[in-house]
């Protein structure tokens, strides 16, 4: 396969992803808005769902056909650009709400599902029973959710306004079926593509398809978080910013890696250079998030930008290491990596209090 065939599958695979995500999610919730289902549940279960879609169509193509690093790069890369790159870009645009609900259940969800993949993972794999209980706590997750999101319906109504016109509700259920099916297809084709390519492409390069995962894929296939952050971000909707990516992170480990390992005949592979590097990474900006997020209960333009930097850092320290002196990053570059967010954390926290300290007392 020639360059040209391979940048065509790529990037065939990724606007059809897009596309599909697109349809899936617009006909999903028009369907439910049909059925009066309550916005914030939309929000918190259809769109969630449907920009996981993208991960979910690539990671089990991969382990379908036996890619399994692919899979397991694509959901870790997918997390660390939701949580560095499109929160950082949303910032950017507005400083970023987060809800109270946010703090109750899915930031600790988030933190702990981190944590549980690099526990299962340390044996060097996922197992089918892995996978079928992570699915399980998914459901979990959902229900206790939608129970949730009930209580605060009523409050967070317009939420999804934007985002999701409820004049649309009116459709014929017929066609928003048709979105869904049409949306399912441009999914798998997309990921078939995808996949195909990005395999040939590391191949060429002489690069894992672990490091392709992390990086092409997980950006591509994270785009419709991108999207609907900072459209929410633009039209004041702030606090969905930061809910979409949450549990869209949740469902990358519980549902995508938990569908994959369930599907791949002898699990999924969990690559040692993974548990060096790139999930612990991924549980410490994890966690790391939770001071940011808890700091005057939103993400300013100046933790945006410094949460963008440090992704571009991450991007180059993976280039860096792979192509210019071919040697993964070990236990020493994730200190490396980890010595600067904690004295970031620590800087934070002191200038927040010294705000706090400094600030007129409410009247």
């Amino acid at each position: 396969m020639d360059a040209l065939t391979i940048t065509l599958s790529i990037l065939g695979g990724f606007v059809a992803l897009i596309a599909g995500g697109e349809l899936l999610v617009r006909g999903a919730s028009n369907l439910a808005a049909a059925f009066k289902v309550p916005p914030l549940i939309i929000g918190l279960t259809v769109v969630a769902i449907g920009t996981s879609a993208p991960e979910m169509a690539v990671s089990v193509q991969s382990c379908y056909v036996g890619k399994t690093d692919l899979a397991v790069g694509n959901v870790v890369g997918s997390n660390l650009s939701n949580l560095l790159f499109i929160l950082g870009a949303a910032a950017l645009v507005g400083p970023l709400a987060v809800s109270k609900q946010l703090f109750r259940l899915d930031i600790p969800v988030m933190i702990v599902a981190a944590m549980l993949l690099y526990a299962l993972g340390m044996d060097g794999s996922l197992s089918r029973g892995e996978g079928i209980t992570l699915a399980i706590l998914t459901v979990l997750y959902l229900s206790w959710t939608i129970v949730e999101g009930k209580r605060d319906a009523k409050h967070l109504e317009d939420e999804l306004e934007d985002i999701m016109p409820s004049d649309e509700a009116g459709k014929a259920i017929g066609s928003n079926l048709a979105l869904v099916a049409v949306g399912l297809v441009l999914l798998i084709g997309g990921a078939n593509y995808l996949v195909d390519g990005c395999v040939k492409l590391a191949t060429a390069w002489g690069v894992s398809e672990l490091v392709v995962g992390l990086t092409i894929v997980a950006i591509g296939t994270s785009l419709p978080e991108l999207v609907i952050s900072v459209l929410a971000s633009l039209r004041g909707k702030r606090d969905l910013a930061v809910g979409n990516v949450v549990g869209s992170n949740i469902l990358n480990v519980l549902a995508v890696l938990g569908v994959s390992a369930a599907v791949a005949p002898e699990g999924v592979n969990v690559h040692a250079q993974s548990l060096r590097f790139d999930i612990p990474l991924m549980v410490a900006v994890s966690v790391a998030c939770f001071p940011i997020f808890l700091s005057g209960k939103q993400v300013s333009r100046v933790e945006g930008c410094g949460m963008l930097l440090y992704y571009l850092a991450y991007l180059a320290w993976l280039v860096y290491s792979f192509v210019v002196v071919k040697q993964p990053p070990g236990y020493g570059s994730l200190v490396g990596f980890l010595v600067p967010l904690a004295v970031a954390m620590v800087l934070l926290a002191a200038t927040r209090r010294r705000a706090d300290g400094e600030s007129p007392p409410a009247a």
